[in-house]
């Protein structure tokens, strides 16, 4: 992950579920990463939290613990303390006291933006079933992330169902090139359990081909049996429905997609 990555260009890793590491220029980001051993968990983390360094920004989306790991920010904020970390405010405590330090911890709300580095991350809120706003401070728990960087706009959508106004606010920051979204889905048989969901495969499809991006990435389907959906079948409903405009890309734990902008 050392190689430079100029104008036009990115260059993504997925570490499983909503995972992701982005490189550009000379800027690493690191979103959603679940690093800790967990029982259940289907998959291993691909790189242990003790040996992640280098990285320029943690980005979590929401307070749960495969996308705001509390284990290994412990160990982040320590192993990588030239780090910016990037999150809901509305958890600000909890990240403090997992040793972050207060000019490292940059909590954002909806509509709010930050630059570090070579990136720009814009906060969008998200719908984790409900957005959830809290009245008394109007801070949502739950946000997504339009990411500029090298010329080349990433939507990183965290958990969320689609809501009345997200479509507008990320096509107000122009052309998206990239989209990694959900398509886990809900039911009743998972909110009981408390169990809170997202975008089905079919929604995460049609949004995508809504906004118009060039590539989208599905995500949140491999981790955990019970909450999990085919990435075969979006693929297959993307393509009967966008094939002549969006490239999906299933991807690969730690495999490199390099993204050229024509």
């Amino acid at each position: 992950m050392d190689q430079y990555y100029g104008s036009g260009t990115v260059a993504l890793w997925w570490l499983g579920q909503m995972g992701l590491l982005v490189k550009a220029g000379d800027t690493t980001i690191c979103i959603d990463y679940f690093a800790t051993p967990f029982d259940g968990r289907q998959t291993v983390p691909p790189i242990a939290a003790e040996k992640l360094s280098g990285i320029d920004v943690f980005v979590g989306t929401h307070d749960h613990l495969d996308h705001i790991d509390h284990d290994s920010w412990k160990i982040w904020a320590k192993s990588n303390p030239q780090a910016k970390f990037v999150f809901p405010r509305k958890h600000m405590e909890a990240v403090l006291a997992d040793g972050v330090r207060s000019d490292q911890a940059v909590g954002l709300n909806d509509g709010e933006s930050i630059t570090i580095g070579d990136v720009t991350i814009h906060a969008i809120a998200a719908a984790h079933e409900f957005l959830d706003k809290d009245p008394e401070t109007g801070l949502y728990p739950y946000l997504q992330y339009v990411i500029e960087a090298n010329g080349i706009r990433i939507h990183h959508a965290g958990d969320t169902v689609r809501y009345e106004g997200m479509l507008p606010a990320i096509q107000s920051f122009g052309k998206t090139d990239i989209q990694l979204l959900p398509i886990n889905g809900r039911d009743a048989r998972r909110y009981r359990q408390n169990c809170i969901g997202n975008m089905t495969y079919q929604e995460a499809a049609d949004f995508a081909g809504e906004v118009g991006t060039t590539m989208v990435i599905p995500g949140h389907w491999d981790m955990f049996a019970d909450n999990s959906a085919d990435p075969n079948a979006f693929a297959d409903y993307l393509d009967a429905k966008y094939h002549d405009r969006i490239v999906c890309r299933i991807p690969k734990v730690m495999e490199k997609i390099v993204f050229e902008k024509k």
